[in-house]
């Protein structure tokens, strides 16, 4: 696991991550984006959950070294809470 707590990041910075970028590749507002409501209900099929990893991942590489979702992991990702908690847990975030 990466430690984060170096890096200024929290929970709430990674779900405006996940939010803004996700808003981005489905071409809407991040206030459009439910942190509960499963991708499939806002719009995000398989193709936009991979484009959201890598989105992700390029993001955090900026702050975090050699961060990266592991390709197993990635069926568990069902909404945005999942993929929120998911990063914070790889981070070591409270």
């Amino acid at each position: 696991m990466t430690d984060a707590s170096n890096h200024g990041l929290d929970r709430s910075a990674v779900l405006t991550i996940v939010t803004t970028q996700l808003a981005e590749i489905l071409e809407t507002t991040p206030d459009e984006i439910i942190e509960d409501a499963p991708f499939s209900d806002i719009g995000a099929d398989s193709l936009a959950l991979i484009e959201l990893v890598e989105a992700i991942e390029e993001v955090l590489s900026a702050q975090v070294s050699d961060f990266h979702f592991d390709d197993e992991d990635l069926e568990e990702l069902t909404c945005v809470r999942d993929a929120v908690d998911y990063v914070a847990a790889k981070l070591n975030l409270a």
